[in-house]
């Protein structure tokens, strides 16, 4: 079954970049959608953004609009989410899921990572 792994979070201060990864194995990734999820403390999971299978990108969150870039290189197996201008309120923990389209909601997605911590410091 295809497994998902995220890399790339860490520690950044307020109006830095980071870019993860969502690094697909046993299957090719081109056959999914993929999505980035974000929770943080105390709050609910909400949608980010997702690739679709055809390549076309959805942004979900308004407040990411502008900053966050969601991209894909099938050849690698790999989606990205390249994060700018980082904000103390993108602290979250923030994982990949695959699923047959895209979608905001979490239970559409078959296949999850385990998720990179992004801490933003003011």
């Amino acid at each position: 079954q295809l497994q998902l792994v995220e890399s790339g979070g860490g520690l950044v201060q307020s109006g830095g970049s980071l870019r993860l990864s969502c690094a697909a194995s046993r299957y090719y990734l081109r056959y999914y959608a993929i999505g980035w999820f974000r929770q943080a403390p105390g709050k609910e999971r909400e949608g980010v953004s997702c690739s679709s299978r055809s390549g076309s990108s959805i942004n979900y969150l308004d407040s990411a609009k502008g900053r966050f870039t969601i991209s894909r290189d099938n050849a690698k197996n790999t989606v990205y989410l390249q994060m700018n201008n980082l904000k103390p309120e993108d602290t979250a923990i923030y994982s990949c899921a695959a699923g047959w389209d895209c979608s905001s909601r979490g239970p559409d997605y078959d296949r999850w990572g385990q998720g990179t911590q992004v801490t933003v410091s003011s």
